[in-house]
């Protein structure tokens, strides 16, 4: 099977894309005082919106977000707000109107409570509820990982449609990086194809010595409902927390078929602020009214002689 990460999949294979926002955002205080870090904007546009607008891209139409209790804001996100649009439409602000009605016309969103902070595992199950009974498999994204050019998710689910069973993402590491990731242990797949791997088992942090490949996880899955049935099943780890990691694992001594797309785009960690700073260079970067300026300004910045003064006054 030849994947191209360029073409569209044909139909999809899940419709409804789950989205863990139940953290506190600790690494952003003390913005996150008040605003949820899913919605500090990269450039202009929060970062769920973002991942909502890939998930709606690949084919979901239901977006269930996993939020903490009294965490209401980034649902509110996507919910029409008919008094703005109203001022925006007199004022003739078109372009903003048509940025701010984006959001609510991208999916159907729901919400599900995760109580307590028990680990991505347990944010992951708490979706279950909400999914129809003919769903065999979902979608989960991590808002705190902005994947660059969008399309993964398509080419997992062409994946899918070969292989059967859950597909991840990855991304390839410098090998001095891999303690700060989840790493896979991959084989070739029957054909070759460099960019799909078969998963025999995961790592958490490893050291470089006991890493068993430098393909890290890049927080896009396209997993099996087998998932569910996998998370009521193991046990709790460190905090009482239950792991989505564990729960693969279990699969795959299971026989059931686990496989990663390995992106060769960019990868970026909005859940601290120097990946959020990152994403956000690249991100304008791409687009047509900043680009060019922060271009220029960035060639100017990073001149040796740049040597800025301040202004004094004699």
């Amino acid at each position: 099977m030849t994947v191209d990460a360029g073409q569209a999949g044909n139909g999809s294979c899940f419709r409804t894309a789950v989205v863990p926002a139940a953290g506190l955002g600790t690494r952003f205080l003390p913005a996150t005082k008040t605003v949820p870090k899913e919605l500090l904007p990269v450039v202009d546009t929060p970062g769920i919106e973002l991942v909502a607008a890939e998930a709606a891209d690949s084919g979901a139409s239901r977006l269930v977000i996993v939020t903490s209790p009294g965490k209401d804001g980034v649902v509110a996100h996507f919910v029409e707000d008919l008094v703005l649009e109203g001022t925006l439409a007199e004022r003739g602000k078109f372009a903003l109107l048509e940025k701010v009605r984006k959001a609510p016309a991208l999916l159907d969103v729901t919400s599900v409570v995760q109580d307590e902070p028990l680990g991505l595992g347990h944010a992951v199950a708490q979706a279950e509820s909400v999914l129809d009974d003919d769903e065999d498999a979902i979608a989960v994204l991590l808002p705190d990982d902005l994947v660059l050019p969008s399309g993964v998710l398509d080419v997992m689910n062409r994946v899918r449609t070969s292989f059967g069973g859950s597909v991840l993402c990855a991304i390839d590491v410098p090998k001095e990086a891999v303690s700060a990731y989840g790493v896979f242990d991959v084989a070739p797949t029957a054909d070759g194809n460099p960019n799909v791997l078969q998963v025999k088992g995961m790592v958490e942090k490893p050291s470089l010595e006991d890493a068993p490949s430098t393909f890290a996880a890049a927080g896009r899955y396209l997993l099996d409902r087998a998932i569910f049935d996998a998370l009521r099943r193991i046990e709790p780890g460190a905090g009482g927390e239950l792991q989505l990691t564990d729960a693969i694992a279990l699969l795959i001594t299971e026989g059931h078929p686990v496989h990663v797309v390995v992106h060769r785009g960019s990868r970026h960690d909005l859940g601290n602020p120097g990946g959020y700073l990152r994403a956000a260079v690249d991100f304008a970067l791409e687009r047509e009214e900043y680009g060019p300026a922060l271009r220029e300004w960035l060639e100017q910045r990073l001149r040796p002689d740049w040597d800025p003064q301040p202004t004094s006054y004699e």
